[in-house]
């Protein structure tokens, strides 16, 4: 039986949201789960006991491009692993690198080996073929690691698309290949998951979802989407995508998204997700709450000592108010940077958590149609 192990606990009677969970060598997931991206071995601003303790985080991501850079493979190699090297004790799933890679685009060239590329921080080249892409995910050490794919631009033509879709699916044979013959790097197994991609054209994701499916992969990804198309199209597709990929694996959607994307995407069908928002956000003053959206940077906070969030269970959230964090971050004092981040990390896992507990007590469609609308609100 392979390390990953997925069990379907439980699936909504009216709808297709559901409730499982995700067994790994380093620990359980319960799903639907949120997971924090910690870019370069790292969630900013959050330190990995404040992802345990406050967050209450079961999964993070780490960036192949980014930790193949800085700090590179000889040091995560020596220290054995990222888990070791960053004290992380959970799992971790690693993004291919691809994403980050073809947003190069003044700077990548795409053939059919693969992406030659240049740095950001000194310009030197790199080539990312699918092996070496699993060759660097090996050695970094993540418990899931992403197939290497090209994620064509948002909106592209349908030509572009399908071309695409060729190109990635010859890959994710190469990944594949690649990856079975090569041995686990450390004292744990690895997974290799699949990506789904196709643009916005349904027959090219009907096709790709198909052709991930035969691999028979632990799990399987949709990558491709919020990357610019309209909201309902992202749902359309997503909606379309858990349609056609296996429910005895686990969906992962990738770099999805607010909220409220996340409580509709639960309720086609994924299981996991991944988004640099609650962080990026945070930094930028802007909270998620259990009332609504709030910018505290807006004076209207200035004298309001209430906490900033009494509704989810997170020290960041029920002991400092907001009234202090406006203050923090107005003084640019580094500290805002960090509470603002726990809270929303806290916020986004408390809402998966609780969209758990709703499709297992069998009211989840009601209770998200509701959360919804609350969680737009802007306060």
């Amino acid at each position: 039986m392979p390390a990953l192990s997925f069990t379907l606990q439980h699936t909504e009677t009216d709808g297709k949201a559901r409730a499982g969970r995700i067994t790994t060598d380093h620990g359980e997931i319960m799903t639907p789960i949120f997971m924090p991206v910690g870019t370069a071995g790292s969630v900013k601003a959050v330190t990995q006991q404040q992802l345990v303790d406050d967050v209450k985080a079961e999964i993070i991501l780490g960036n192949t491009y980014h930790l193949y850079l800085r700090p590179g493979l000889e040091v995560l190699e020596k220290a054995g692993g990222l888990h070791k090297f960053n004290g992380w004790h959970g799992p971790i799933l690693t993004d291919s690198g691809g994403y980050q890679v073809f947003s190069l685009a003044g700077t990548r060239k795409i053939n059919e080996e693969g992406v030659t590329f240049q740095s950001h921080i000194d310009g030197s080249k790199h080539l990312f073929t699918p092996e070496v892409v699993m060759d660097i995910q090996r050695t970094i050490g993540g418990d899931i690691i992403m197939a290497f794919d090209e994620c064509p631009p948002g909106g592209c033509e349908r030509e572009y698309a399908s071309t695409s879709l060729d190109l990635t699916n010859r890959w994710l044979d190469r990944c594949l290949e690649r990856f079975n013959s090569t041995p686990d790097k450390y004292d744990y197994t690895q997974n290799l998951f699949p990506i789904v991609q196709g643009g916005t054209y349904k027959d090219l994701r009907k096709q790709s979802c198909e052709y991930v499916a035969s691999k028979q992969a632990t799990g399987n990804a949709i990558g491709g989407l919020s990357v610019g198309e309209p909201e309902p199209v992202m749902y359309e597709i997503c909606d379309w995508c858990c349609e056609h990929l296996p429910a005895d694996r686990p969906r992962y959607l990738m770099g999805v998204g607010t909220p409220w994307n996340i409580l509709e995407c639960i309720g086609m069908g994924i299981d996991m997700f991944d988004c640099v928002m609650p962080t990026r956000n945070g930094r930028n003053a802007m909270l998620f709450t259990t009332k609504g959206v709030i910018n505290i940077d807006n004076k209207k906070w200035e004298f309001d000592f209430s906490p900033l969030d009494e509704g989810i269970d997170c020290v960041a959230s029920n002991y400092y108010s907001k009234s202090y964090l406006r203050h923090l971050m107005k003084s640019q004092e580094f500290l805002g940077l960090t509470l603002a981040s726990v809270h929303n990390l806290a916020f986004y896992l408390w809402l998966v958590r609780e969209a758990r507990r709703h499709i297992i007590e069998g009211d989840f469609s009601p209770w998200k149609r509701e959360m919804v609308e609350v969680l737009k609100t802007r306060l």
